[in-house]
């Protein structure tokens, strides 16, 4: 039987031949937390590699994702479709071991990682999904649902302000099933850390409520094993594991050195480092003893076939519970939910409100919340604000496990990462909260969304100028137009409480990606559809009002500014300009539409195109042409009431008015034709 440090040197012997071969890479952390990642997966992680998507497995994060080669070597040499031919093309185009761990391309990564402490924010929120599925499905005699987060990070993700948010907020909810494994090794990038990170973590953790064990020794896996017992017999609180370490172990030149984080060893290197661990095999030959005592297929298919007879009792005690937890874990709708959704559409629009989108985003909340009971969220301590909390909202807290409201206090960054580990580990649709400006705080979390393609919803309130008195730190400009040149990201800004419920029931069933809601502070007009109009708010982009005979001109709209361009084509119709309105809640959306209904909607005859929305206007020339006019801004906000910054800036009938007449007189000297049939 291979010994535990036999066990190990396979996987530094993995990482640095894969990084060599790459000529890219970083062996430095695999190779100093191979004896700690050895024994949690071998004596801990309860996991099945035959089915990295059960449901009751350990979930496992390498929030230092840089160090990918250790999370591929143990997938491969435990037992996960990760052959070694995809080892050895660690870092080329199309593999599965892309230089950072990407979710979804390789089987058993639970999260994309490498921008440094998200992994840790996604592990906080595995570990909240975990604490509430186990409140709500878990009864006495049927631990269902009971399982671990386990966490790796390093130096760099705790210097990172996003740990300081999450793991705030972690030992505020007593997150016990979360345990954390500090690589603490003194070195970054720039080296020796003593020079700008001088924090004393564990008490720093400490003081965040956490369960600290220090100065455990690394390389020592007895003391290894010791420090993860303590820490599952720890139920109240999360734990961290200050695990000491000599970053690249074994590399005898370079190791305890900057130079082995992020660059391949070199040749001469890796053969002195195996001859340093004992490692005599060449490189990417692994024996066949080593192999069969990493194997944990025999192991985790008995530990889910067990899980499967225990759920069965279950089922036959609980009925109820096992087919609503069954329909969450799976993402699926209720069977009566296209009837409710359309239902409630348009009760919403029979109801013919003048309200604030927020306020009508509350409302869908209010409609969708009963039927959706996975629907879990909360807001940057601006739920007054967003108006997130809903009349069945129950707050989570350290005592309360099957709340489905999360007061994220001011943490917004953390909250996105946070929702992100939610929705990965499934069973739950997340959404979270904070004014429209402050998704910079949480831009990378987001974009970490997008990339996932992963369904979470942020809700962005406060979306433009009309903030008013708050002023310009306060008042969205660019951040639409921005959001919607993410990709995967999509963005709707919707104009009345039935664009609004739309928003929300397309956030709701996109399940290939995330959406950012934008919705206004101030009051918004209802608009006047029929049942097909209600209908192609789907679409992203349809006709709100046209008119009769040749079309002359376009006007396109977004949210708070439809009304707006409602009232001025009103006016030019009365002068006989013969205008279209069109309101483009979704510009993605519409844009994905066939080219046909694109055609129908925006005519390509029709050159007299003017843009109406409180942003930055560069982003509607796609849809303008040379030949068009946005009306927007271009500068920061000003301070005032909502009514005077609107009028300021030009967004008003008469400005709009002017501006398509305008543009209709220019072509019209260019000779451009302007009239198509309608």
């Amino acid at each position: 039987m291979p010994s535990r440090r036999e066990l190990a040197n396979a996987v530094r012997a993995l990482s640095m031949d894969a990084v060599q071969k790459a000529m890219s890479g970083h062996p430095g952390m695999p190779m100093g937390m191979a004896d700690i990642a050895e024994v949690l997966w071998n004596d801990h992680l309860k996991h099945n590699p035959a089915n990295p998507r059960w449901w009751d497995r350990d979930r496992f994060v390498l929030s230092n994702g840089h160090g990918s080669m250790l999370h591929y070597s143990l997938l491969h040499l435990s037992g996960y479709a990760l052959p070694m031919e995809e080892i050895k093309r660690f870092r080329q185009l199309h593999s599965m071991t892309p230089g950072h761990p990407e979710y979804s391309d390789t089987p058993g990564i639970e999260t994309t990682t490498g921008p440094l402490g998200q992994g840790l924010g996604n592990g906080v929120g595995m570990a909240i999904a975990e604490k509430v599925l186990r409140g709500r499905f878990n009864r006495e005699g049927h631990a269902i649902i009971d399982h671990f987060t386990y966490v790796f990070t390093g130096d760099g993700c705790l210097m990172e302000g996003i740990s300081h948010e999450a793991c705030s907020l972690a030992g505020t909810l007593k997150l016990g099933k979360l345990i954390c494994f500090y690589d603490d090794n003194n070195i970054s990038i720039d080296g020796e850390v003593g020079g700008w990170f001088t924090d004393d973590t564990p008490r720093r953790f400490e003081a965040y409520g956490w369960h600290v064990i220090r100065n455990v020794d690394g390389h020592d896996a007895g003391a290894v094993n010791v420090a993860i017992r303590d820490a599952r017999t720890e139920t109240d609180r999360p734990t961290l594991i200050q695990c000491k370490t000599i970053i690249g172990w074994g590399a005898p030149n370079k190791q305890g050195t900057e130079s082995v984080h992020g660059a391949a060893l070199g040749e001469d290197e890796v053969a002195r480092a195996r001859e340093t661990i004992g490692w005599p095999h060449p490189p990417f030959d692994i024996p066949d003893d080593i192999y069969a005592a990493w194997d944990a297929r025999k192991n985790g298919e008995a530990r889910e076939s067990d899980w499967g007879e225990r759920f069965e009792v279950y089922r036959k005690a609980h009925p109820d519970l096992a087919a609503e937890l069954e329909r969450c874990m799976k993402g699926e709708f209720p069977k009566d939910w296209n009837q409710y959704r359309d239902e409630f559409i348009r009760d919403t629009d029979k109801k013919a409100e003048n309200i604030a989108s927020r306020k009508a985003s509350q409302n869908a909340l209010e409609g969708f919340g009963p039927k959706l009971p996975e629907l879990i969220g909360g807001s940057a301590d601006l739920t007054g604000s967003n108006l997130t909390r809903w009349s069945g909202s129950r707050a989570l807290s350290a005592e309360v496990d099957d709340g489905n409201y999360i007061y994220f206090g001011v943490r917004e960054f953390a909250m996105a990462a946070v929702c992100n580990g939610i929705a990965l580990h499934g069973g739950f649709i997340p959404y979270c909260a904070t004014f429209l400006i402050f998704s910079e705080y949480a831009r990378n979390a987001l974009r970490m969304a997008a990339l996932m393609r992963i369904r979470n919803i942020f809700v962005f309130t406060h979306d433009s100028i009309g903030l008013g008195e708050d002023g310009p730190t306060h008042q969205a400009v660019e951040q639409a137009a921005t959001m919607r040149l993410m990709p995967n990201m999509s963005v709707w800004r919707p104009c009345d409480a039935v664009e609004s419920v739309v928003a929300w029931e397309r956030a709701l069933q996109r399940t290939a990606g995330p959406t950012s809601l934008l919705f206004s502070r101030q009051g918004l007009p209802h608009q006047k559809r029929t049942p097909e109009q209600i209908d192609a708010i789907r679409r992203g982009g349809y006709v709100l009002r046209d008119c009769d005979g040749e079309l002359e001109a376009i006007i396109i709209a977004t949210g708070s500014e439809v009304g707006l361009a409602v009232e001025a084509a009103t006016e030019l119709e009365a002068k006989g300009v013969r205008t279209r309105v069109v309101s483009m809640p979704s510009t993605d959306t519409f844009d994905a539409q066939p080219e046909s209904y694109r055609e129908s909607v925006l005519p390509s005859s029709v050159r007299s195109r003017v843009s109406v929305e409180a942003g930055v206007t560069g982003y509607w020339y796609k849809y303008l042409g040379f030949e068009g006019k946005a009306i927007g801004i271009d500068t920061f906000g000003e301070s005032a009431p909502c009514e005077e910054v609107f009028a300021h800036f030009g967004f008003g009938v008469e400005n709009v008015v002017r501006t398509v007449e305008e543009v209709l007189a220019a072509n019209a000297s260019t000779g451009i034709g302007a009239a198509a049939e309608s």
